[in-house]
């Protein structure tokens, strides 16, 4: 039972990664981000049910420790590709304007 538990923790944190790196494009409590953080829940009913772990107490505080921490982890990619891309931006840039 506990491995069955540990296999769908991570694989509920796998499938919020997707999730919480495009919710970090929307407006906080539009109406995508909304979309971004709900769309995942039948998913993890899914894998409890496949993993056979049905609805005990005890396994909520892990199962959602990884639903927001897959979010989180989304969410801080996102941001580090976006800050990478700026940079690169401005390198390309600097490098055109230094060619004129």
């Amino acid at each position: 039972m506990e491995l069955n538990l540990i296999l769908a923790a991570v694989a509920t944190y796998i499938l919020n990664l997707p999730f919480g790196y495009v919710r970090q494009g929307f407006k906080k409590f539009s109406v995508m981000w909304f979309i971004a953080i709900h769309a995942p829940i039948p998913f993890v009913v899914l894998f409890r049910h496949m993993f056979g772990l049905g609805f005990e107490l005890y396994t909520y505080p892990i199962m959602v420790s990884a639903f927001f921490l897959g979010q989180f982890t989304g969410k801080k990619a996102r941001i580090h590709f976006d800050r990478k891309r700026v940079k690169e931006d401005v390198k390309i840039y600097d490098t055109k304007k230094d060619q004129n």
